[in-house]
């Protein structure tokens, strides 16, 4: 089962031009406002959200990392195939999020395969957000992938494939692998990233709790070998990394409490939420997902413009809410 259009862009809905605002009657008005507010579409005194007013200046960059939620073929209908894309109102509200924020650096989790990625790139196209360069890890068939698309150049990818680790007599993978490029962002600031999607808290015979563990384990040994080599890099870990702040996981990738390798940002919202997934099932709201930089990096934070992102649609979108950080283009002194 597949809608994906001729043209290979997906049907975008139809707007009618009106020409003139319409004049809806007062009475219409309240009950609209009425519905609104049952909704929880907004609160009193509070504003709608505006990514306008985290836009980057023409000296600044942003990054948004972002789980899309299964944005690819799946079994969605029960017949046992997994052949159902993503419904199309969730890849609409996706697009739309995205495209709104246009940051410059994206790094999604959840992602399809070639073909869904390359659906999505042409869908932000249309939108007017075009990125420049991606890396793109894809697991065989897997439909849970990882990728990042630049408006910058990546002038170095020495993403990880390969890594393994051992629990009893099982020899695994890392399972979605992890991105790990370098991005040129002006001829004199560069920006390393590397993205990750740890084990997931889904049942595992071998104990899905230390696969996470021995997966967090290897990135922070990619990020403690980045940063002896340079302890001025600009470096990003981001990505869902499916456990809280305190949890050994983080504390794998962050390093010690007492003078950590990694600044957690805790972007929030514009009425000061920090939750970053939403687990129907539980009725929980958590922060799972993760901006953490290093101290040279740190400096260059424009904390004001980093966010996450409040909308009516990312409920829509996906069970995850989107992250952005912005940062200026231009290395500035470690702040103490």
């Amino acid at each position: 089962m597949q809608w994906i259009s001729p043209t290979r862009t997906w049907p975008r809905r139809s707007k009618k031009s009106t020409g003139s605002r319409p004049c809806f009657p007062l009475r219409n008005q309240v009950v609209v406002l009425w519905l609104c507010l049952a909704a929880g579409c907004s609160r009193p005194g509070i504003p709608l959200p505006d990514e306008e007013r985290y836009r980057p200046t023409a000296d600044e960059y942003s990054i948004m990392t972002y789980n899309l939620k299964a944005f690819g073929y799946e079994d969605r209908d029960g017949d046992g195939q997994q052949d159902d894309p993503k419904p199309r109102e969730e890849v609409e509200a996706v697009v739309d999020l995205i495209s709104a924020a246009s940051p410059d650096i994206l790094a999604i989790q959840e992602i399809g395969g070639a073909d869904m990625l390359k659906q999505l790139r042409y869908s932000l196209r249309d939108r007017g957000v075009e990125y420049k360069d991606v890396e793109f890890i894809e697991r065989g068939g897997y439909q849970k992938n990882i990728a990042l698309l630049s408006r910058f150049p990546i002038v170095s990818r020495q993403s990880h494939l390969d890594d393994t680790y051992r629990l009893g007599n099982v020899e695994l993978p890392v399972a979605r692998g992890i991105i790990d490029v370098t991005i040129q962002i002006t001829p004199a600031y560069r920006l390393r990233v590397m993205v990750a999607h740890l084990k997931s808290k889904v049942y595992h015979p071998l104990g899905q709790t230390e696969m996470r563990r021995s997966e967090a384990r290897i990135l922070g040994k990619h990020v403690r070998r980045a940063l002896r080599r340079n302890p001025q890099l600009n470096l990003a870990v981001v990505g869902d990394f499916n456990d809280y702040y305190g949890s050994s996981p983080l504390r794998l990738i962050r390093g010690r409490e007492s003078h950590p390798y990694l600044l957690d940002l805790r972007p929030q919202d514009f009425v000061g939420d920090v939750w970053t997934h939403f687990e129907s099932a539980l009725d929980l709201y958590q922060r799972i997902d993760y901006i953490l930089v290093s101290r040279g990096l740190y400096a260059d934070l424009v904390r004001e413009k980093t966010h996450v992102v409040r909308s009516p649609l990312t409920a829509r979108a996906s069970d995850h809410r989107p992250l952005i950080a912005v940062f200026r283009r231009k290395d500035l002194p470690p702040r103490k």
